[in-house]
């Protein structure tokens, strides 16, 4: 356990800031495009990294599955009795972050907490979005209109409402298992690989690897809550540059190997980085991996995101409430988070700093 927050305060609204995804067949390379802006990347090669998309008619299950996260968050904050409005905002497509705050300044909302969903430090799950916070702000200022307060709710991989619920997912995936299989079956924790040099960005030199080690540490403690010793950590969906090195191994490499050295007949597969089931889970997971699987005899046992369930939801409003009521944080394991902890600010000088990042832009 942990101090409280010292300086509780109110804040106007909740905002929840994700990444966006498409919703139709036209809509994909351009989605793609904003994700890939600055990059140089030609339109054909979108088109082909567009297949997966293309695959379930250009829709995305993103969106939906922030709507439903953002109906029980409502009912949760009302159960409460906490009147506070909840925003959704993207990074990549409608509805886009800058929007939705044109609407919260309309609204009269002048602070707001930010929920981005993603449970890591490091660059694209951490930093980026705060760099989403500033790119608002910096509109906001363009459009003259007045500005909108916004903290970003801290890392919550070592909750422990996150930590609990994947357990209980994990164990009804073991379950699952057919029990001619069990002899020889692997616990695998999956998350987004990303470049090694970015593994390296947030942490600053006192936390180097931030973003993998926070991984590693939640699948620590979502296996010993799930009795479970011995598992692997593995990575999925990367892209880009095949030369640049990003960690590894990749989920399909890994189970192939597993069953060819060990003869494993199953793998049991929670998707630990991920909160729902978009498309790095249906297309990654439950496609590419299947099938890869299936044709090597291995049973794949994927256990359920915990992003639509009631106690995420409650985990969300806690984090809030850290912030408007001096909730005590509550944090598992020793890895340290960003934010109001036990563990202090493992992020580099200036990252976390929202106004840094933005007086560093405005100066580019």
């Amino acid at each position: 356990m942990t101090e409280s927050s010292p300086n509780p305060r109110d804040y106007d609204a909740l905002l929840v800031l994700s990444f966006g995804g498409p919703e139709k067949n036209e809509e994909v390379v351009p989605f793609l495009e904003n994700v890939t802006r600055g990059r140089g990347i030609p339109r054909e090669r979108l088109v082909e990294v567009g297949e997966h998309y293309f695959h379930f008619n250009g829709k995305s299950p993103l969106n939906e599955l922030n709507l439903e996260i953002i109906d029980h968050v409502e009912k949760e904050l009302k159960s409460r009795g906490i009147d506070m409005p909840v925003y959704f905002g993207n990074r990549n497509w409608h509805p886009l972050a800058k929007d939705t705050a044109e609407q919260m300044v309309e609204d009269g909302i002048r602070s707001a907490l930010v929920f981005a969903t993603s449970a890591w430090g490091g660059y694209s799950a951490c930093r980026q979005y705060n760099e989403d916070i500033v790119h608002v702000e910096q509109h906001l200022e363009e459009k003259g209109l007045p500005g909108i307060d916004m903290l970003k709710l801290r890392h919550f991989f070592s909750h422990p409402a996150f930590i609990e619920e994947n357990a209980k997912a994990l164990t009804e995936a073991i379950a699952a298992v057919d029990a001619d299989k069990r002899d020889n079956m692997r616990i695998l924790f999956t998350a987004h690989s990303v470049p090694t040099a970015h593994d390296e960005v947030g942490g600053g030199k006192d936390n180097p690897h931030l973003y993998s080690r926070q991984v590693a540490e939640a699948s620590r403690l979502v296996a010993e809550a799930a009795g479970i010793e011995e598992y692997d950590v593995v990575w999925q969906s990367r892209s880009g540059d095949p030369r640049t090195p990003w960690l590894e191994p990749d989920i399909v490499d890994h189970t192939e190997a597993i069953h060819a050295e060990d003869g494993v007949k199953a793998v049991v597969v929670c998707p630990i980085g991920f909160i729902s089931d978009h498309m790095e889970v249906i297309w990654d997971l439950d496609t590419e991996l299947v099938e890869a699987a299936t044709e090597l005899g291995v049973q794949v046992s994927r256990a359920y995101t915990v992003g639509p369930e009631d106690s995420f939801a409650a985990m969300i409003v806690d984090l809030v409430e850290e912030h408007t009521a001096g909730r005590t944080p509550e944090i598992l394991g020793d890895v340290t988070v960003q934010g109001n902890t036990k563990n202090g600010n493992p992020c580099a000088a200036g990252c976390c700093d929202i106004w840094s990042l933005k007086k560093a832009k405005s100066s580019v």
